[in-house]
């Protein structure tokens, strides 16, 4: 009776162990990142040297608590999250560009200027049409100024952006460590490691969404990832981790460099945050270059027609424009005035040989408005930008298909299914009423027993 006392006992330990399992994995049915559990159970052999070559074994015993687990789907999972972040960040400064490119109507009012040019030159001896030429030229230099100063903001987003993405690796490798360090010391099979594996699959999403990486895990469960891809650098490697810093290059490139003890790698990212700053930071620097080509060819295409006409007055014309510290920070000449506009032709000190309506050298600047194409390049930046914008997101929107067949296919495989557990449920207790039972009976026949006389 002895025997079926600890069978009994064994069962319900093992099979209360079940049950709250189960309980466990649907009270966390909707908690994110959460891998169900499954109990594994295993007969008590029966030992050797019986007298009684027929008889049971010792009952039950709970060996483990499987976690739920699909490597290939939590790879590709993890490998379609850095694509489609990329993708997104990535449109993201694209949008910022956009409307820096157009926020502050820098074509229209370049444009402006050349119609006030040519209809001064319908009529060269207009007071109020030379003012509405400077006017207009002053608000083309505002227009330059202002989207300079739009893209000195974007780049200074983007470094913020930067330093904030290695901030946030930095410190996901960091507590990656220390689940190593946990999973270390737990036992292996335990419902403690499970939960350590939980945290570390978050962490490891986490990263994921900053950059593309690289997982390997061993027996116990701890993680070593490289950053970049399989041929990145080592970013953790047990219980130790690197550093991650950001700066820009010299072409205002996007460079991300790992510390790992004190070997100095820089990251080649091909996804999430970081891949989506870099491709940021190079078309910014790339669109910048443009713009700073076309207005030094404005400023220099108008000064040089000034200097190749006559004022009001007849004397030789002087510039127009000047620029500051960067190529679009334009501004009128101090003191530049409607009287200053060179509309002729004639040398410095003669009559211009049209006399006050004589306007040829604004023909003139007319022809090198249509030669260099100013407005035309503005645009192709606008439309260029434009277009790759939409491309971005209609990548996008493929690629949020594939993350989220990745993420129900993990979900499928790890997931808690309440149809499933219910089954379980009934199971594991009719199992516990009945381990129950065979302890009732074993003590009613020990009873029985012990009762005759």
């Amino acid at each position: 009776m002895s025997d079926m006392l600890s069978i009994g006992a064994s069962g319900v330990r093992a099979y209360q162990t079940a049950l709250a399992t189960v309980g466990e994995n649907i009270a966390n049915v909707s908690s994110v990142g959460y891998a169900r559990r499954a109990v594994t159970l295993n007969e008590v052999t029966g030992g050797t040297g019986s007298i009684n070559g027929y008889g049971a074994g010792n009952g039950v015993a709970m060996t483990g608590v499987t976690r739920s687990n699909d490597a290939y789907s939590a790879t590709a999972l993890r490998a379609s999250t850095s694509d489609l972040t990329r993708t997104t960040k990535g449109a993201e400064w694209l949008d910022r560009i956009q409307g820096a490119l157009t926020g502050n109507q820098l074509t229209t009012r370049v444009t402006s200027f050349f119609g006030s040019a040519q209809a001064l030159a319908a009529e060269p001896d207009s007071t109020a049409l030379r003012t509405g030429m400077v006017s207009a030229a002053d608000s083309a230099a505002l227009a330059f100024r202002a989207t300079g100063q739009a893209f000195d903001q974007v780049d200074s987003d983007l470094n913020t952006a930067g330093n904030q993405a290695a901030q946030g690796l930095t410190s996901l490798g960091s507590s990656l460590t220390k689940i190593n360090e946990g999973l270390s010391r737990s036992q292996p099979g335990s419902t403690a490691a499970a939960q350590l594996m939980d945290q570390r699959d978050n962490i490891l999403s986490q990263m994921s969404e900053l950059v593309d990486v690289d997982v390997k895990l061993d027996s116990i469960g701890r993680a070593n990832v490289k950053l970049g891809g399989a041929e990145g650098p080592a970013f953790v490697q047990g219980a130790g981790s690197g550093t991650v810093t950001f700066s820009r290059a010299a072409n205002g490139d996007a460079v991300f460099d790992v510390n790992y003890r004190n070997v100095v790698t820089q990251v080649a990212p091909n996804g999430g945050t970081v891949a989506g700053i870099s491709d940021g930071a190079q078309r910014v620097s790339a669109i910048r270059q443009s713009l700073n080509s076309v207005a030094d060819s404005f400023v220099k295409a108008v000064n040089d027609n000034q200097a190749a006409g006559a004022d009001r007055t007849g004397a030789t014309g002087t510039d127009m424009f000047k620029v500051g510290g960067t190529s679009t920070d334009i501004t009128l000449v101090d003191g530049f005035a409607g009287n200053d506009i060179a509309a002729a032709t004639a040398a410095a000190g003669t009559t211009p040989a049209g006399g006050v309506r004589d306007a040829s050298n604004l023909k003139a600047l007319e022809a090198r408005r249509v030669t260099q194409g100013f407005e035309a390049s503005l645009t192709t930046l606008v439309t260029d930008n434009a277009t790759a914008f939409k491309q971005r997101n209609t990548i996008a929107d493929a690629q949020t298909s594939i993350r989220d067949g990745a993420a129900s296919a993990l979900s499928g495989s790890t997931g808690v299914n309440l149809d499933s557990e219910a089954v379980d449920l009934i199971r594991f207790q009719q199992a516990y009423a009945a381990s129950g039972r065979v302890i009732q009976i074993a003590r009613e026949t020990m009873q029985t027993i012990l009762d005759i006389r």
